[in-house]
């Protein structure tokens, strides 16, 4: 999804299986976790240990478990040299996990994270990067454009909810804010707000389910160029994706497949933007209106994204720009887990304002005839 792609390393030179004693592995450690944080000082815990579990790592137990199983294969097949507790003993699959997960939930320093379990800050850097490296891998399948099925009930679910036909998502960005030494530091990654940061652009659907993603490009570029240099893009001007069966309207009109975005899109025959202009009719009114509430869709999900793995929602400290791609997709990934398995999107964490605060949208002026004829039905459309 980002620009730059790592080479993959062999998987038949890394794999390494090294028999363990039961005994010598930190099995019970939730039963520790708990016991050392269950009544953190100026912290609402839930008392109910599984709401308890919930709101430490984002996840129910059974998929926390299923996210284990993705990635046990990998984890256990590296020498685990140092990943040991205070005890002595080898850190479970199921401790890495939880170490990885907390460290990506709270955004909390790694000597934080580390007290928290019991092990030192170079175990939860280490324990964190496999993780990531891993679930990138082996979770990617839980990030992918629906087939025809899929898109069907995305298109009927967008207009049951919301009124508009033939709609298959909403796609919005947001800020990953980061601080960079000097010698790092440039125009490219400084955006108008003056913060140095990494765009993530994302297509949702409406159970605010990632479609697609793209990350890693600067900040400092604009959300139109941003768009140009996806692979969405380059996917829907040749009618790879967004391409499927027009809707007749009354009165013959046919609107294609599209995606709902805001006024830093460029108005594309296959993405919707708002009417703008000084004296909307009300018919403009009242298609801006229920275009809002279909792009709200993305907006929530950002904000629900960033609160739930709040190491996206803090500055980042001078993270590597190769690696933090990485970052931001398996927290996408996670995001997308959950729901797939059935778990909920927890209410009481997605950012209070805005996810992206401080931001202003930036007025795209590019508008496409056959954007603007496709606006035109839909507008007419909701009149009826």
């Amino acid at each position: 999804m980002a620009p730059v792609k790592k080479k993959q390393p062999d998987k038949a030179k890394r794999i390494n299986f090294v028999p363990l004693d039961p005994e010598a592995i930190d099995c019970d450690w939730w039963d520790t976790f708990w016991h050392r944080n269950s009544s953190l000082s100026g912290v609402s815990i839930p008392v109910e240990e599984d709401d308890a579990f919930k709101y430490f790592f984002r996840a129910s137990k059974t998929t926390f478990s299923y996210i284990c199983s993705l990635v046990r294969e990998d984890l256990i097949s590296r020498p685990p040299s140092g990943l040991i507790n205070i005890e002595g003993r080898l850190l479970s699959v199921e401790k890495q996990v939880a170490i990885a997960l907390r460290r990506l939930a709270s955004g909390e320093s790694q000597v934080s994270v580390g007290a928290a379990f019991g092990v030192g800050q170079s175990t939860v850097s280490q324990v964190t990067w496999r993780f990531i490296e891993a679930l990138e891998e082996r979770g990617k399948h839980h990030l992918r454009w629906p087939d025809s099925e899929g898109i069907q009930e995305i298109k009927s679910k967008f207009e049951e909810m919301y009124g508009l036909p033939n709609c298959c998502g909403a796609i919005d960005t947001t800020h990953i804010i980061m601080t960079l030494p000097a010698v790092q530091a440039s125009d490219d990654w400084c955006d108008h707000e003056k913060n140095y940061s990494m765009f993530l652009q994302g297509v949702f659907d409406h159970d605010m389910r990632f479609l697609n993603m793209v990350t890693g490009w600067p900040g400092g570029m604009t959300v139109s160029k941003l768009l140009k240099l996806s692979g969405f893009f380059k996917l829907c001007e040749t009618a790879q994706i967004l391409d499927g069966d027009a809707k007749t309207l009354y009165g013959g009109a046919e609107v294609r497949e599209y995606v709902v975005g805001g006024i830093s899109y460029p108005l594309l025959p296959w993405l919707i933007t708002p009417h703008d202009g000084d004296d909307p009719s009300d018919a403009m009114m009242a298609f801006n209106d229920r275009h809002e509430k279909v792009r709200s869709v993305a907006a929530t999900a950002f904000a629900q994204l960033k609160g739930s793995w709040r190491i996206l929602s803090k500055v980042m400290w001078r993270p590597d720009r190769k690696k933090l791609p990485s970052i931001i997709l398996v927290c996408c990934l996670l995001h997308n887990i959950i729901i797939d398995c059935g778990d909920y999107l927890q209410e009481d964490v997605p950012l209070s304002g805005h996810h992206d605060s401080g931001y202003a949208d930036r007025y795209c002026k590019q508008r496409e005839p056959l954007g603007n004829e496709l606006r035109g039905y839909l507008t007419e459309y909701l009149q009826r």
